[in-house]
């Protein structure tokens, strides 16, 4: 079993910065893919980000490309994601997620793709 806590959510203004965690224990988390989606109100979750468990290669949503970037720190089992010049549109809860399965391009926005969430994160951006 792997558990995921996400922390570093919070209130901030427009053009502001936070940088959310997601620590992940219980199993390897090299051998983990990881990936950051968000939910809005009324919304469907959609994805944020991902980072791949071997190269660590990234991708990110056209939506947050240039403004947000994963990254993971295997030595402390922790998978970060700054935001930066936040929207008032980039309020939602932040939840991060785990894969045990390779992750490319075809597959990464697919809520299925995780086999393990965390409890998420709020994320309230104020104009």
């Amino acid at each position: 079993q792997v558990q995921l806590v996400e922390s570093g959510g919070g209130l901030v203004q427009a053009g502001d910065s936070l940088r959310l965690s997601c620590a992940v224990s219980g199993r390897t988390f090299r051998n983990y893919g990881m990936g950051w989606f968000r939910q809005a109100p009324g919304k469907e979750r959609e994805f944020v980000a991902a980072i791949t468990r071997s190269r660590g290669t990234t991708y990110h949503a056209d939506s947050v490309k240039g403004r947000f970037t994963i990254s993971r720190g295997n030595a402390k089992n922790t998978v970060y994601l700054q935001m930066n010049s936040l929207k008032p549109e980039d309020t939602a809860v932040y939840y991060c997620a785990a894969a045990s399965n390779t992750l490319y391009l075809a597959i990464i926005a697919g809520i299925g793709t995780y086999d393990y969430w965390g409890q998420g994160t709020q994320v309230t951006v104020s104009s």
